[in-house]
């Protein structure tokens, strides 16, 4: 017989991943969320509907930050999201993936972390050992494969540099809307 303990663990996330995201309630959600998956949410933090994630319990979120709907986040090897930070949909940022040089196909898991005053664009992908650092804008459709310097905008596949981001940010993300 399979270990149980993981049997519930499956099941909680499916259930998460499956029924609760797709709760039209921002409240009912983050409830779920923080207490039964035991996400780490800042205040005034947003999850939308339709995300999606793997080991909740390895995932940090900050303050004034929103995750816009259709996002995965892959916690399996610890993920860190700053304070204000905005994660446009679709976006997907793992922490852990196959070792494709091993000749077992090795599995590994490295953290990922996100500073503050970021904004990722809809449709981005960051690759697992990535750090993102304060206030980098990630470009709609970006294959992140490197560490992002601060205020710098980044593009393409793989991301690479754009051009300088303005420092003087003064904005607060928040955005926890009914049905969204």
């Amino acid at each position: 017989m399979r270990n149980v303990g993981s049997n519930i663990s499956y099941f909680l996330e499916w259930l998460c991943n499956e029924i609760i995201n797709l709760i039209p309630s921002h409240n009912i959600r983050r409830l779920f969320y923080e207490k039964i998956m035991r996400l780490k949410i800042g205040n005034n933090t947003s999850i939308a509907l339709h995300c999606r994630f793997t080991l909740c319990s390895k995932i940090y979120i900050g303050n004034n930050t929103v995750i816009n709907q259709e996002c995965y986040l892959d916690g399996r090897g610890t993920m860190l999201i700053g304070n204000n930070v905005n994660i446009g949909r679709r976006a997907c940022i793992y922490t852990a993936q196959h070792d494709y040089n091993s000749p077992h196909f090795n599995y590994t898991e490295k953290k990922v972390e996100i500073y503050d005053n970021v904004w990722i664009a809809s449709n981005v992908v960051i690759i697992p050992g990535i750090k993102i650092n304060e206030g980098a804008v990630i470009a709609a459709g970006a294959v992140v494969t490197k560490d992002v310097d601060a205020y710098t905008v980044v593009g393409g596949n793989p991301a690479k540099f754009i051009k300088e981001r303005n420092r003087n940010i003064k904005y607060k993300t928040n955005w926890a809307q009914l049905f969204y």
